[in-house]
């Protein structure tokens, strides 16, 4: 079972405070959709409108077809997992599984089939008779999902439920989820501030800031497709570096790199490079960007992160395989197509790449 969601044009105001802005958006069946933002953005309002727990200003939100804008959220057929557990303290795992289920008046043999099937899933079968003071954050966690997953949902609805984890936890149940998803194909919208959670998760991404859709997309498509700054530097780890580059009719100019290019309307121009895509050794398709002061280096063993400066000032981060040994200062190189160019406001790309260009310094 899965389910299509639509939404159109749908907005949120409290009071004269419009939160979410006419957003636009479509999920198809079984599609792992990740809404992702810095904090404040409205992914996790956006979240709980479909949910039902937040009421709709405007718009229609459509769930296989069916507007629902005023229909309650257990006649949605949608399952939610919060940030918080929310177990029952008293109540044994199986019957925080089994409670929603009895509640609903369900046979004892269907409730006792969907617990035992889900717990197969989770890998929780020995915790049933467990409490939840007895278990690790992790062991919580699949039981918050199995709650979920005994419903039996046409649509999984998650709101940042990795947040109390520690950080390899965290990674483990990246993985558990997105192998249930791929296991049981519901539609699901996921919640997160963790760009890495939706980049290694979705099928989609769906990026938010200030109650607007910036960009939707595959995960490579806003990696290596970006429509603004904001999307360029939301996603990626390191972040992408902003260089200011003075534009004009006869090219671009970053430092004492002078590059000619197609012509972009207003100068200057920002200039944006991911950190993996600089290097420290010359080649034949690199670029020299400048020389850099290093000011910090990590060495994290498979990866080494260089924390530089180029000689105007601008700060530089790069992104290196392996452990190379790093001096204290650094020729920075960079491949021309793996670069960006955003208007000076940052709304929009200028251009994709810039190829084929004549470089002088």
């Amino acid at each position: 079972m899965t389910s299509t969601v639509e939404l159109r044009n749908v907005t949120k105001s409290y009071g004269e405070l419009q939160v979410v802005h006419g957003v636009d958006l479509q999920i198809d069946p079984g599609e792992f959709v990740v809404f992702v933002g810095p904090s404040g953005s409205g992914k996790s309002t956006l979240l709980r409108m479909v949910a039902g727990l937040e009421e709709i200003t405007g718009g229609d939100l459509m769930i296989d077809g069916r507007t629902v804008n005023h229909i309650a959220p257990y006649e949605r057929g949608i399952a939610m997992v919060f940030q918080s557990y929310a177990l029952y303290p008293h109540m044994t795992v199986y019957k925080n599984l089994a409670f929603g289920l009895e509640t609903a008046k369900m046979p004892k043999e269907e409730i006792k089939r969907r617990v035992q099937e889900a717990a197969e899933i989770l890998q929780i079968e020995a915790l049933l008779g467990r409490k939840p003071r007895q278990l690790s954050g992790g062991q919580r966690q699949r039981v918050a999902i199995g709650r979920a997953i005994v419903r039996e949902p046409k649509l999984f609805l998650f709101d940042e439920p990795l947040s109390n984890l520690d950080a390899e936890l965290r990674v483990q149940m990246r993985v558990e989820i997105a192998k249930l998803h791929k296991r049981l194909g519901n539609t699901t919208i996921y919640v997160t501030h963790d760009q890495v959670e939706a980049m290694t998760m979705a099928h989609k991404i769906v990026v938010l800031n200030n109650g607007r859709i910036e960009q939707v997309g595959s995960p490579l498509d806003l990696y290596n497709e970006p429509c603004n700054r904001f999307v360029a530097g939301f996603i990626g780890s390191p972040k992408m570096n902003f260089l200011a580059a003075a534009a004009s009719s006869n090219g671009v100019r970053i430092g004492d790199l002078s590059m000619p290019c197609p012509s972009f309307e207003t100068p200057p121009v920002t200039f944006g490079i991911r950190p993996e895509h600089l290097s420290i050794v010359a080649g034949s398709s690199r670029i020299k960007l400048g020389i850099a002061a290093v000011d910090l280096v990590e060495s994290l063993g498979g990866q080494t992160v260089v924390y530089a400066s180029l000689a105007d000032g601008q700060p530089l981060t790069i992104l290196l395989e392996g452990q190379p040994a790093v001096a204290d200062s650094v020729e920075v190189f960079f491949d021309l197509g793996k670069a960006h160019f955003f208007d000076p406001d940052g709304r929009k790309t200028l251009s994709k790449h810039v190829h084929d260009a004549e470089l002088t310094v």
